[in-house]
């Protein structure tokens, strides 16, 4: 019998096991994906989701204080004394108005979960805790990871702010594409101090080259193909249920990239469900950019599915090998889900069955519009946060998504990641890289900064002209 805690490939058709002391991300029988399996009758599981509201009296504690700690009864993969933390997860479920943002919900219905406050600026931090607690528990020095900006960022914060088993400090190592990264997440991972490698290819290309230099090297990788950064990202989704209090909404919407959180949001709710700490799972919107939409193409164009865990690994080779055939890349101005091979793409799968999912794509141009009008309420985010938006604008127009539904958006980082992005759309100066527009056609909610003479007269001028025009 293994432990209580363990580790399962998620092939049915082999279910192979191992402990913890593993450092393997992909199963040595079949090759398959990995999760972090529990044995729940051996372990303390709250009987209520109430139980960790009593945990806000105690946030003077560093464990009670984390946003994905707090939850620790449903990772107890470590130890309390083992669990690094630097604060992440102080995230509070937001609910703005769906008149202002021009969407046909109930007031009251629509929810953001807004990612950008943590340390790094994005929802990764919830994952990074738990694979560096990972880390120290493996005795492993050298953390690293392929990234298109925010998983560095994170990496690098936490690395920074870390000491492993020996307490000597953990290193932090980035591999990002050659100009496929936001300046505003690279330099994050160069101010924190990792070393960072800019390789001569994509995320892909990086991703393929990190896990040869793993094997190599003993480096310990804290993408998402670790098992244990999806357990961290599973607390996104208890703060959810927190701030609608212990009740599933009717629709989770996030945007997909690697699907690391497509996958951990799945596995949190069926998790919940077989304790019985949840009396239904909510449906599941994933959203594409154009540009990247693999998960789309394969499962609402040509009809893929988990099929309870026998799904057609065959299509997607096809897929990919009709990729590298015509020099296909991932392309799109949300360059946090510019990915073409998503690696927990199974596992999406998996959720998308349990959830009674839909996946839908969104254009550039729709990302780039939703992203002003989120920052219109309040919100500052980066563009792939707002494909959440733009998909829920098009799953309501569609009717896929009814107008009395309870929705979560999840907005996964800050505006201050790519703020380029944001300067391009309300100038225009760049537009034409943008999203395909000719540098002089200004977008519906551009915010085009006015030029004005140093004169009172004109400045006066100036204001009530626009003051006017609102």
């Amino acid at each position: 019998m293994p432990d209580a805690v363990y580790l399962r490939c998620i092939d049915p058709a082999c279910e192979k096991t191992s402990d913890l002391s593993s450092t393997a991300y992909a199963c040595g029988a079949c090759g398959a994906l990995l999760d972090v399996a529990y044995d729940w009758d051996r372990l303390p599981v709250p009987g209520t989701l109430r139980f960790f509201a009593e945990r806000w009296a105690g946030r003077h504690q560093p464990l009670d204080f984390s946003g994905v700690w707090r939850f620790r009864e449903f990772l107890p993969f470590a130890a309390p004394d083992e669990m690094v933390t630097i604060g992440e997860g102080q995230t509070v479920l937001q609910s703005p108005d769906p008149a202002a943002l021009g969407l046909a919900l109930r007031r009251g219905h629509l929810h953001f979960q807004y990612e950008g406050l943590n340390p790094s600026g994005s929802f990764k931090d919830n994952g990074m805790a738990a694979a560096l607690t990972m880390a120290r528990r493996l005795g492993r020095r050298r953390v690293a990871c392929a990234s298109t900006g925010n998983t560095s960022a994170s990496l690098a914060m936490f690395a920074s702010l870390t000491r492993s088993a020996d307490d000597r400090p953990m290193q932090g190592i980035v591999f990002v594409g050659a100009g496929k990264i936001a300046y505003g997440k690279l330099s994050q991972a160069l101010d924190h101090g990792a070393l960072t490698l800019q390789i001569d290819g994509d995320f892909d290309a990086c991703m393929k080259r990190i896990r040869e230099a793993a094997d190599r090297l003993g480096l310990y990788i804290v993408n998402s193909i670790n098992p244990f950064r999806l357990e961290g990202q599973k607390a996104i989704m208890y703060r959810v249920l927190e701030g609608l209090g212990w009740e599933p909404p009717d629709w989770i919407v996030v945007p997909g990239g690697n699907l690391g959180n497509t996958s951990a949001f799945g596995k949190a709710f069926i998790e919940l469900a077989e304790l019985g700490l949840i009396q239904r799972l909510p449906q599941i919107a994933v959203v594409n950019a154009a540009g990247a939409n693999t998960l789309s193409e394969l499962v609402t164009h040509r009809g893929l599915s988990w099929n309870r865990g026998y799904w057609e690994k065959a299509a997607v080779q096809s897929y990919y090998d009709e990729l590298s055939a015509s020099g296909r890349t991932a392309h799109t101005v949300a360059t946090a889900i510019e990915i073409a091979r998503p690696v927990n793409l199974p596992k999406a799968l998996r959720t998308l069955e349990a959830m009674d999912g839909v996946v839908c794509e969104v254009t550039d141009e729709e990302i780039l519009d939703d992203k002003a009008r989120i920052g219109r309420v309040g919100f500052g985010c980066e563009p792939a946060s707002a494909a959440a938006l733009a998909g829920l604008r098009q799953l309501l127009r569609r009717g896929v998504i009814d107008s009395s539904a309870r929705v979560a958006c999840v907005l996964t980082g800050h505006a201050l990641k790519d703020s380029a992005a944001t300067v391009a759309y309300h100038t225009g100066e760049t537009m034409e890289t943008m999203a395909g527009r000719r540098p002089t056609d200004l977008p519906p909610l551009a915010n085009r900064p006015i030029r004005v003479a140093d004169d009172l007269d004109a400045i006066c001028a100036a204001i009530d002209a626009r003051t006017e025009k609102d």
